[in-house]
Protein backbone atom coordinates (compact mmCIF):
# COMPACT_ATOMS: atom_id res chain seq x y z
CA UNK A 1 0.00 0.00 0.00
CA UNK A 2 1.59 3.70 -1.08
CA UNK A 3 1.06 5.82 2.05
CA UNK A 4 1.93 8.87 -0.21
CA UNK A 5 -1.24 9.03 -2.43
CA UNK A 6 -4.16 11.14 -1.22
CA UNK A 7 -6.79 9.45 -0.11
CA UNK A 8 -9.89 9.26 -1.98
CA UNK A 9 -12.95 11.26 -0.59
CA UNK A 10 -15.09 9.47 1.97
CA UNK A 11 -18.24 10.85 1.62
CA UNK A 12 -20.61 11.86 -2.12
CA UNK A 13 -20.39 15.77 -0.88
CA UNK A 14 -19.38 18.27 -3.40
CA UNK A 15 -15.17 19.12 -2.90
CA UNK A 16 -14.46 22.90 -2.34
CA UNK A 17 -12.97 24.72 -5.17
CA UNK A 18 -10.29 25.58 -3.26
CA UNK A 19 -9.41 21.98 -2.35
CA UNK A 20 -9.60 20.86 -6.41
CA UNK A 21 -6.33 19.32 -7.58
CA UNK A 22 -5.16 21.57 -10.22
CA UNK A 23 -3.85 20.65 -13.42
CA UNK A 24 -0.42 21.66 -15.22
CA UNK A 25 -2.30 24.46 -17.03
CA UNK A 26 -3.05 26.05 -13.35
CA UNK A 27 0.20 25.93 -12.66
CA UNK A 28 1.31 27.26 -16.11
CA UNK A 29 -1.05 30.31 -15.45
CA UNK A 30 -0.05 31.08 -11.86
CA UNK A 31 3.53 30.73 -13.11
CA UNK A 32 3.11 33.35 -16.05
CA UNK A 33 1.86 35.85 -13.21
CA UNK A 34 4.97 35.08 -11.36
CA UNK A 35 6.84 35.86 -13.71
CA UNK A 36 5.17 39.17 -15.14
CA UNK A 37 5.49 40.42 -11.36
CA UNK A 38 9.02 40.05 -11.50
CA UNK A 39 9.74 41.92 -14.52
CA UNK A 40 7.36 44.66 -13.40
CA UNK A 41 9.81 44.65 -9.96
CA UNK A 42 7.19 43.84 -7.71
CA UNK A 43 8.39 39.87 -6.93
CA UNK A 44 12.64 39.73 -5.87
CA UNK A 45 14.31 37.35 -7.89
CA UNK A 46 14.68 35.12 -4.61
CA UNK A 47 10.57 35.84 -4.23
CA UNK A 48 10.33 34.47 -7.52
CA UNK A 49 12.13 31.50 -6.98
CA UNK A 50 10.89 30.17 -3.91
CA UNK A 51 7.08 30.83 -5.17
CA UNK A 52 7.77 28.85 -8.49
CA UNK A 53 8.87 26.12 -6.62
CA UNK A 54 5.91 26.14 -4.55
CA UNK A 55 3.78 25.72 -7.53
CA UNK A 56 5.59 22.86 -9.09
CA UNK A 57 4.69 21.33 -5.46
CA UNK A 58 1.48 22.25 -5.09
CA UNK A 59 -0.97 19.91 -5.05
CA UNK A 60 -4.71 21.90 -4.91
CA UNK A 61 -6.33 25.15 -6.39
CA UNK A 62 -6.19 26.64 -3.21
CA UNK A 63 -2.47 25.87 -2.52
CA UNK A 64 -1.64 27.64 -5.88
CA UNK A 65 -3.76 30.66 -5.24
CA UNK A 66 -1.87 31.50 -2.11
CA UNK A 67 1.47 32.43 -3.59
CA UNK A 68 -0.78 35.17 -6.29
CA UNK A 69 -2.92 36.25 -3.74
CA UNK A 70 -1.07 39.58 -3.11
CA UNK A 71 -0.78 40.39 -6.75
CA UNK A 72 -2.78 42.61 -9.04
CA UNK A 73 -2.60 40.06 -11.77
CA UNK A 74 -4.73 37.73 -9.65
CA UNK A 75 -7.33 40.19 -9.06
CA UNK A 76 -8.97 41.54 -12.58
CA UNK A 77 -10.88 44.96 -12.29
CA UNK A 78 -14.33 44.78 -13.48
CA UNK A 79 -14.42 47.24 -16.18
CA UNK A 80 -17.48 49.70 -16.30
CA UNK A 81 -19.46 50.43 -19.81
CA UNK A 82 -18.33 52.86 -21.72
CA UNK A 83 -21.34 54.43 -21.97
CA UNK A 84 -24.79 54.30 -19.97
CA UNK A 85 -28.06 54.39 -22.08
CA UNK A 86 -29.97 57.17 -20.89
CA UNK A 87 -33.33 56.07 -18.83
CA UNK A 88 -37.10 56.07 -20.03
CA UNK A 89 -38.25 58.23 -17.27
CA UNK A 90 -36.77 60.95 -15.98
CA UNK A 91 -35.50 61.17 -12.53
CA UNK A 92 -38.29 61.91 -9.83
CA UNK A 93 -37.88 65.08 -9.13
CA UNK A 94 -35.97 66.27 -12.04
CA UNK A 95 -38.49 67.84 -13.89
CA UNK A 96 -41.51 69.67 -12.50
CA UNK A 97 -45.07 68.35 -12.80
CA UNK A 98 -46.71 71.27 -13.81
CA UNK A 99 -45.59 72.52 -17.35
CA UNK A 100 -43.26 75.18 -18.01
CA UNK A 101 -44.83 76.56 -21.45
CA UNK A 102 -47.98 75.04 -23.08
CA UNK A 103 -48.93 75.25 -26.61
CA UNK A 104 -52.43 74.84 -27.74
CA UNK A 105 -53.84 74.98 -31.02
CA UNK A 106 -58.00 75.15 -31.27
CA UNK A 107 -59.29 74.77 -34.71
CA UNK A 108 -55.93 76.28 -35.51
CA UNK A 109 -52.15 75.91 -35.59
CA UNK A 110 -49.47 76.35 -33.60
CA UNK A 111 -45.43 76.37 -34.18
CA UNK A 112 -42.12 76.60 -31.82
CA UNK A 113 -39.00 76.51 -33.76
CA UNK A 114 -35.89 78.36 -34.66
CA UNK A 115 -33.49 79.56 -31.77
CA UNK A 116 -35.23 79.40 -29.02
CA UNK A 117 -35.07 77.84 -25.26
CA UNK A 118 -36.97 74.82 -24.58
CA UNK A 119 -38.35 74.61 -21.23
CA UNK A 120 -38.27 71.11 -18.75
CA UNK A 121 -41.67 70.42 -19.43
CA UNK A 122 -43.54 71.67 -22.20
CA UNK A 123 -46.82 70.34 -23.02
CA UNK A 124 -48.73 70.64 -26.29
CA UNK A 125 -52.77 70.39 -27.33
CA UNK A 126 -53.64 70.18 -30.37
CA UNK A 127 -57.73 69.83 -30.97
CA UNK A 128 -58.86 69.85 -34.13
CA UNK A 129 -56.12 71.91 -34.91
CA UNK A 130 -51.89 71.30 -35.32
CA UNK A 131 -48.87 72.15 -33.14
CA UNK A 132 -45.34 71.68 -34.13
CA UNK A 133 -42.60 71.82 -31.95
CA UNK A 134 -39.11 72.06 -33.74
CA UNK A 135 -35.78 71.81 -31.37
CA UNK A 136 -33.62 71.18 -34.50
CA UNK A 137 -32.10 74.82 -33.61
CA UNK A 138 -32.97 74.89 -30.00
CA UNK A 139 -30.52 76.08 -27.44
CA UNK A 140 -30.98 73.73 -24.91
CA UNK A 141 -30.74 74.69 -21.10
CA UNK A 142 -31.67 71.83 -19.26
CA UNK A 143 -30.55 68.27 -20.70
CA UNK A 144 -33.48 66.80 -19.83
CA UNK A 145 -36.95 68.07 -21.35
CA UNK A 146 -40.13 66.55 -21.75
CA UNK A 147 -42.79 67.27 -24.41
CA UNK A 148 -46.74 66.09 -23.30
CA UNK A 149 -48.22 65.93 -26.74
CA UNK A 150 -52.03 65.97 -26.52
CA UNK A 151 -53.77 64.97 -30.04
CA UNK A 152 -57.59 65.27 -30.55
CA UNK A 153 -58.57 65.10 -33.97
CA UNK A 154 -55.51 67.20 -34.53
CA UNK A 155 -51.59 66.55 -34.92
CA UNK A 156 -48.71 67.11 -33.07
CA UNK A 157 -45.42 66.96 -35.03
CA UNK A 158 -41.82 67.18 -32.98
CA UNK A 159 -38.15 67.46 -34.44
CA UNK A 160 -35.01 67.05 -32.97
CA UNK A 161 -31.54 67.06 -33.53
CA UNK A 162 -29.72 64.03 -34.87
CA UNK A 163 -27.39 63.82 -31.72
CA UNK A 164 -29.86 63.84 -28.84
CA UNK A 165 -31.49 61.16 -27.33
CA UNK A 166 -35.37 60.40 -27.64
CA UNK A 167 -37.05 58.40 -24.93
CA UNK A 168 -41.47 58.15 -24.83
CA UNK A 169 -44.29 56.55 -23.23
CA UNK A 170 -47.77 57.49 -24.83
CA UNK A 171 -50.35 55.52 -26.96
CA UNK A 172 -52.97 56.32 -29.38
CA UNK A 173 -56.54 55.54 -29.23
CA UNK A 174 -57.95 54.87 -33.10
CA UNK A 175 -55.26 57.53 -33.36
CA UNK A 176 -51.04 57.22 -34.02
CA UNK A 177 -48.68 57.91 -31.49
CA UNK A 178 -44.79 57.51 -33.55
CA UNK A 179 -41.90 58.28 -31.55
CA UNK A 180 -38.67 57.18 -33.28
CA UNK A 181 -36.44 56.60 -30.32
CA UNK A 182 -32.30 57.51 -30.48
CA UNK A 183 -29.56 56.96 -28.38
CA UNK A 184 -26.81 59.76 -28.58
CA UNK A 185 -23.83 58.25 -27.31
CA UNK A 186 -22.58 61.36 -25.32
CA UNK A 187 -23.60 61.27 -21.54
CA UNK A 188 -24.02 65.06 -21.70
CA UNK A 189 -26.40 64.71 -24.69
CA UNK A 190 -30.12 66.66 -23.85
CA UNK A 191 -32.65 63.77 -23.48
CA UNK A 192 -35.88 64.24 -25.02
CA UNK A 193 -38.88 62.27 -23.77
CA UNK A 194 -42.01 62.75 -25.44
CA UNK A 195 -45.52 61.54 -23.73
CA UNK A 196 -48.87 61.67 -24.05
CA UNK A 197 -51.82 60.61 -26.08
CA UNK A 198 -53.14 60.87 -29.66
CA UNK A 199 -57.35 60.37 -30.05
CA UNK A 200 -58.49 59.94 -33.06
CA UNK A 201 -55.05 62.27 -34.15
CA UNK A 202 -50.94 61.55 -34.70
CA UNK A 203 -48.40 62.38 -32.64
CA UNK A 204 -45.12 62.21 -34.38
CA UNK A 205 -41.32 62.76 -32.87
CA UNK A 206 -38.60 62.08 -34.58
CA UNK A 207 -34.84 63.37 -35.46
CA UNK A 208 -34.79 65.91 -38.24
CA UNK A 209 -31.94 64.76 -40.56
CA UNK A 210 -28.13 66.57 -40.60
CA UNK A 211 -29.55 68.79 -37.52
CA UNK A 212 -27.20 68.34 -34.70
CA UNK A 213 -27.41 70.51 -31.64
CA UNK A 214 -25.75 74.01 -32.11
CA UNK A 215 -24.57 74.48 -28.57
CA UNK A 216 -23.37 71.47 -27.20
CA UNK A 217 -20.00 71.40 -27.74
CA UNK A 218 -19.86 74.77 -25.67
CA UNK A 219 -21.92 73.54 -22.69
CA UNK A 220 -19.37 70.14 -22.76
CA UNK A 221 -16.35 73.39 -22.94
CA UNK A 222 -17.85 75.31 -20.28
CA UNK A 223 -18.30 72.73 -18.11
CA UNK A 224 -14.50 71.08 -18.51
CA UNK A 225 -13.67 75.08 -18.13
CA UNK A 226 -15.41 75.23 -14.70
CA UNK A 227 -14.31 72.00 -13.28
CA UNK A 228 -10.61 73.07 -14.15
CA UNK A 229 -11.17 76.56 -12.41
CA UNK A 230 -12.66 74.88 -9.42
CA UNK A 231 -9.46 72.37 -9.29
CA UNK A 232 -7.35 75.38 -9.78
CA UNK A 233 -8.95 77.49 -7.11
CA UNK A 234 -9.96 80.18 -9.10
Amino acid sequence: MDLHKSPAPADDRPVPPAELRCSDADRDRITDILRDALAEGRLTAEEHAERVEGVLHAKTVGELDRFVRDLPAAHPRRTAPAYAAPPDRPAPGAIPREPDENVVAVFSSAIRRGRWRPRRRTHAYAIFGSVEIDLSEALFEYQQVVIKAVSVFGDVQIRVPENVSLRSTGGGVLGNFEVSPLDSGDPDAPVIHVDGLAVFGNVEAKPRRGKAVADILDRVSHKVDKTLRKHLGR
